[in-house]
């Protein structure tokens, strides 16, 4: 039996959430990741994957950013992933999607080289690089070349 969402309650929850967290880099605000909630919903309901997967990892998939020039840089999106999955143990989100949304948020970084395994991984994998296309990705990279030299 699927537990029953209040999905509404869940991103108040995890914008609040995201917003107390200091950002490695300016690249990965909540513009960025409502951007990215945005078109997630989107595909995931043309795909008709799996909302309970997709909305948390979506909204919680830069949760920890590390700077792009940072050593650890390769290790953020399991970070991530693991720091979401506290997160929502704290809200008492349904643990039965736990594993499905970690491996979405690990696998969402080109820069960890994490195969896609399910279609809400790649949902969230390809809202995210959308966000780097056009003026607004052009406008990102400018944001973190400049903070980092």
């Amino acid at each position: 039996m699927q537990p029953e969402i209040d999905f509404a309650a869940l991103e108040t929850q995890c914008r609040d959430f995201i917003m107390s967290l200091l950002h490695a880099d300016v690249a990965h605000d909540i513009s960025h990741i409502e951007r990215v909630v945005r078109v997630a919903k989107q595909l995931c309901i043309a795909e008709q994957a799996e909302m309970a997967v997709v909305l948390p990892a979506a909204w919680l998939h830069d949760c920890v950013a590390v700077a792009k020039n940072h050593p650890d840089r390769a290790k953020a999106s399991t970070m991530a992933a693991d720091k979401a999955l506290s997160f929502l143990a704290s809200i008492h989100y349904p643990e039965q999607y736990f594993s499905a949304i970690h491996h979405a948020i690990a696998a969402h970084s080109f820069s960890a080289n994490i195969k896609v395994q399910s279609v809400e991984a790649q949902i969230v994998q390809d809202a995210d690089r959308m966000d780097a296309l056009g003026a607004i990705g052009v406008s990102r990279c400018m944001k973190v070349g400049g903070s980092i030299g």
